[in-house]
């Protein structure tokens, strides 16, 4: 069977494997690191933020790559470490620790474009964040583009 060029709906849950001697908790934010495993999102260089764990994941005593966790790609409420503001609507935020975001770059990997702000979480649209954060390395700030060129 020919599947060039199928559309292929749900593409939300992707199933990851999980690095060695890592527990993953069920709610919290998932990365993945350079060599291609999950592991819980932090604010460290060289992690790419995949989405929220859907089960929880234990691979403390198991090799790289043993278990594989659900994760979701979507919108969803995480803690704010009080540095996003109501008028940071549509801006990136980043990863603080596996549950909280901030509007600060500190090492952290783009967590997603903030939707919303209130007292107990900011509202995260957590997938675009990889073409946010290409599109922030590659454009020089006051340009504008449309498909990748400049205007």
């Amino acid at each position: 069977m020919n599947r060039t060029g199928n559309e292929r709906t749900g593409n939300r849950m992707i199933h990851i494997p999980v690095k060695g001697g890592v527990e993953l908790i069920e709610a919290a934010m998932a990365a993945i690191n350079k060599d291609g495993y999950a592991v819980p999102a932090a604010a460290s260089d060289g992690l790419r933020v995949a989405g929220c764990v859907q089960r929880y994941c234990d691979n403390r005593n198991g090799a790289d790559g043993e278990q594989a966790v659900s994760v979701k790609r979507g919108t969803f409420v995480w803690n704010n470490d009080g540095t996003i503001k109501e008028t940071d609507i549509l801006k990136p935020c980043y990863v603080k620790d596996e549950r909280t975001v901030t509007i600060t770059a500190d090492g952290g990997g783009v967590a997603g474009i903030i939707l919303e702000v209130c007292a107990d979480g900011v509202t995260v649209d957590m997938t675009q964040q990889i073409i946010t954060a290409e599109t922030e390395e590659t454009t020089k700030p006051g340009t504008v583009t449309q498909g990748g060129e400049e205007l």
